[in-house]
């Protein structure tokens, strides 16, 4: 390719008017300079002259196929290429601001379209180095690729309405009602007797010694626990509290029973309960 005459050539071109306009831009103050280089300010128009229609100017790329569009086989030839992103084209008139597609895995880029000056066997678009990476193409493998131009348009943008918030009336006093409780209710909140346990039958058969005696212990708890544990095995314990020698200890007691077979069989439930020293009492 031609440097003086090829893509390079325009594109060094390009560049250089790109770095006069930077320069001219920095150089204006307070608004002075070039009408061209001047921002655009972001204005907001009303709809029928309602505030509460605003529509927002906001400029975006738009694609603009009638000024250049082509779907064809891109080439990247392998070479590293200068000025960054760019694909060249023989039908193009105008150096061009673009977006690239890969049609075959999706990957896009935006960069510069020039004008190929030399006819070469092979596909038509001439691809740069960077280009060619950002697109995942390989060297010297054609690769399907659109090409579009781009413009930059004002669109409008119409902001939102704000909803008018439901009208609540204002809720009058609210008075507060006993209501009659149910029968159920009632039911439910009387309180419930707590089941007293069985006490121990009186002795009327006669025997000496209708009770039969667990264990003395000198910690009250201890005496509840076992006799808890009596009375879950479907015996009838009682603890009686006793006082010898100025030291408090309490007894734990099952029966009584009311014949000498019933209370041989207590006693061998006893003892299976592992209380293997219970013997019988008086009391």
């Amino acid at each position: 390719m031609n440097i003086t005459t090829g893509p390079y050539s325009k594109r060094r071109k390009w560049l250089t008017l790109s770095l006069i306009s930077a320069i001219a831009l920095a150089g204006c103050q307070d608004g002075q300079g070039p009408a061209f280089l001047q921002a655009k300010p972001k204005a907001d128009e009303f709809v029928d002259g309602d505030p509460s229609r605003s529509v927002k100017l906001v400029e975006r790329d738009t694609e603009a196929p009638d000024v250049f569009q082509v779907t064809e086989s891109g080439l990247w030839d392998g070479r590293p290429s200068l000025g960054g992103v760019w694909v060249a084209h023989p039908d193009v008139k105008d150096p061009e601001r673009v977006i690239i597609r890969n049609e075959k895995n999706g990957k896009f880029v935006i960069g510069a379209l020039f004008r190929r000056e030399r006819e070469n066997p092979g596909p038509r678009l001439q691809v740069s180095s960077d280009a060619a990476a950002t697109l995942g193409m390989l060297a010297g493998q054609p690769a399907k690729l659109n090409v579009t131009a781009l413009r930059r348009e004002a669109i409008a943008e119409s902001a939102p309405t704000p909803e008018a918030a439901p009208q609540v009336d204002a809720p009058n006093a609210i008075q507060e009602t006993a209501l009659a409780p149910t029968a159920g209710a009632v039911a439910s909140a009387a309180p419930k007797p707590t089941p007293t346990p069985p006490k121990p039958k009186p002795s009327s058969s006669g025997l000496s010694k209708p009770f039969i005696q667990l264990g003395i212990f000198s910690v009250e708890q201890n005496a509840n626990n076992t006799a808890e544990a009596m009375r879950v095995a479907g015996m009838v314990p009682t603890v009686k509290k006793s006082t010898s020698s100025g030291k408090t200890f309490w007894r734990v007691l099952v029966g009584p029973a009311q014949t000498s077979a019933e209370r041989s069989a207590l006693l061998k439930k006893i003892k299976a309960s592992g209380f293997a020293d219970a013997y019988a009492v008086s009391n």
